[in-house]
């Protein structure tokens, strides 16, 4: 990038407007006003995460291109405001979560357009059942057969359901 191309770096906050993990972007709207900021797959996995929920605060450091302005690094997600949903209502808040409850799994498959999917705790055979819901409030918005995340686990009556789905690198925060 030339001299006169290259901008200021500036730290803005503002609502994640989509993404699509899929096509590998999405656009962020800052709180400030002005034009949609890029949101590229490859700065949200520098992250940590290979999706974000539609609505969610996030706190970006952004960059004006030639081709508009782009998120280059991502400080902070906060997930959507839990709005009524009833799935949540008996779960804890996010606020809540202790990285020592959190256990490491494996993604065995996920389908957004159904609404759920399932994980397996690593060292257990059984399915864990993931609601869309939950990933949402979590802060995500999908995810992808085999990838490593961490979920807390509750026993239902129906089996283990996660009521918190973390990034893999969620597991080291917090732990020295």
């Amino acid at each position: 990038m030339t001299e006169e191309n290259k901008k200021e770096l500036k730290t803005i906050t503002g609502q994640v407007k989509w993404f699509d993990p899929s096509k590998g972007f999405g656009f962020v709207v800052s709180d400030d006003g002005g034009p949609d900021i890029l949101l590229h797959a490859n700065v949200l996995r520098n992250f940590g995460q290979s999706s974000v929920a539609d609505q969610a605060t996030i706190e970006i450091v952004v960059q004006e291109t030639d081709r508009g302005i782009q998120t280059t690094e991502i400080l902070r997600i906060d997930p959507p405001i839990n709005d009524g949903d009833q799935i949540l209502d008996e779960f804890d808040s996010q606020e809540d979560l202790d990285v020592e409850d959190l256990e490491p799994a494996r993604v065995k498959w996920f389908d957004k357009s159904k609404g759920f999917g399932f994980a397996n705790a690593f060292g257990s055979p059984d399915d864990v059942f993931i609601h869309v819901e939950i990933l949402r409030r979590s802060g995500l918005a999908d995810l992808q057969p085999g990838e490593a995340i961490c979920i807390r686990v509750n026993d239902g009556e129906r089996g283990s359901m996660a009521t918190h789905v973390l990034p893999w690198d969620a597991s080291f925060e917090g732990r020295g």
